[in-house]
């Protein structure tokens, strides 16, 4: 028999909100840093990864990007965190946000993106882990910039890259989704996926996710947490079907959320909006994704059936093709069935 925790650790599980940068572990942090001579602001890891705002995270979010400058850094990046995430959760499919517009001084758009997918093809060969990539507006950028961005991808398309995301905060410190709604057109003209990060943290305004919804016409939305507090957009939200990617320890980390059952991830549950659980910045925010699991699971009062509910939900949001869903799914189901059979009763 097994305990709760580690049947949530042990379920398979799809991850939809990951930035890939934020996967360098500390170690390869500092010797990327000396690899390609880039001066941190500290050697010490306390001090460089731990931040308790948004602001604070961005800064570190830049200073990880910048020690990364070639093809085989991406790739080696991609490899290691896939290897990390299939022993720490069980990760059997994920979607990856990059950043092309900010490795742009030192890598072309194609050999940005065919680092990482080499690294990626290496990681499914040997662990099974399938992909897909999702390119981030930098929306500290200029919108123009942003729809320059969507062109580089029409241009030179990658059948593994399939849309487009955010991250970074604009100039002001704020989210502004109106401000990208000729890069999210372009988007859409062109077939590519839609999401946006939005309603993030209390600062941010839940009309937000109207915003990202109505104008910006997503697929998916990134956080969205601020939602449950407008019943109007939580309604809109919950009507809409639109999957959520939700990543609970951040919010404790930038937000002061613990995860309880009142948490706002719990309540958008139990509207029946579609949830998944992601880590968001794993090594950043001191996370993976078992624990994402096991402390937002727990926490917020859900066992084994709305586990399994969030696992699934993994795949049904997923940007992969028809065929690759059916078979995360079938595979889910059967490891579901085992586990289930696994689980002592007294912790059902």
């Amino acid at each position: 028999m097994i305990s709760y925790p580690d049947y949530l650790r042990l379920l398979p599980k799809a991850e939809l909100h990951c930035h890939l940068i934020a996967l360098m572990r500390p170690d390869m942090l500092l010797s990327f840093a000396d690899r390609n001579d880039v001066a941190l602001p500290s050697r010490d890891i306390d001090a460089l990864i731990d931040s308790d705002n948004l602001q604070d995270f961005l800064a570190l979010f830049v200073t990880a990007n910048d020690v990364l400058r070639t093809q085989d850094d991406f790739a080696e990046v991609a490899y290691e965190g896939v290897k990390d995430a299939v022993r720490a959760g069980n990760l059997r499919y994920r979607e990856y946000y990059v950043n092309s517009q900010n490795s742009s001084a030192y890598l072309s758009y194609p050999d940005f993106m065919d680092g990482i997918i080499a690294g990626l093809r290496r990681a499914e060969d040997e662990f099974g882990v399938g992909f897909r990539i999702v390119n981030a507006i930098n929306r500290s950028l200029s919108p123009e910039a942003a729809v320059e961005m969507v062109r580089e991808m029409i241009s030179h398309p990658r059948a593994e890259v399939v849309g487009i995301g955010q991250d970074h905060l604009t100039a002001d410190g704020g989210e502004d989704p109106g401000l990208w709604i000729d890069a999210y057109r372009l988007a859409a003209e062109h077939g590519l996926k839609r999401t946006a990060h939005v309603a993030e943290t209390m600062p941010a305004d839940p009309d937000a996710v109207r915003i990202a919804l109505d104008d910006l016409g997503v697929d998916r939305i990134d956080h969205g947490y601020r939602a449950v507090d407008d019943p109007d957009v939580l309604a809109q939200l919950a009507a809409s079907g639109t999957h959520v990617a939700c990543t609970p320890i951040s919010t404790q980390v930038l937000s002061g959320w613990a995860p309880t059952p009142d948490h706002r991830i719990a309540t958008l549950i139990r509207e029946g909006v579609p949830v998944s659980f992601s880590t968001d910045d794993a090594v950043f925010f001191r996370t993976d994704l078992g624990r994402e699991y096991v402390d937002g699971l727990t926490g917020m009062g859900f066992g084994p059936e709305v586990a399994k509910q969030v696992s699934l939900a993994g795949i049904d949001g997923a940007w992969c093709d028809g065929a690759t869903k059916a078979r995360l799914r079938a595979d889910f189901r059967a490891q579901h069935l085992v586990l289930d059979a696994l689980l002592d009763p007294t912790m059902r």
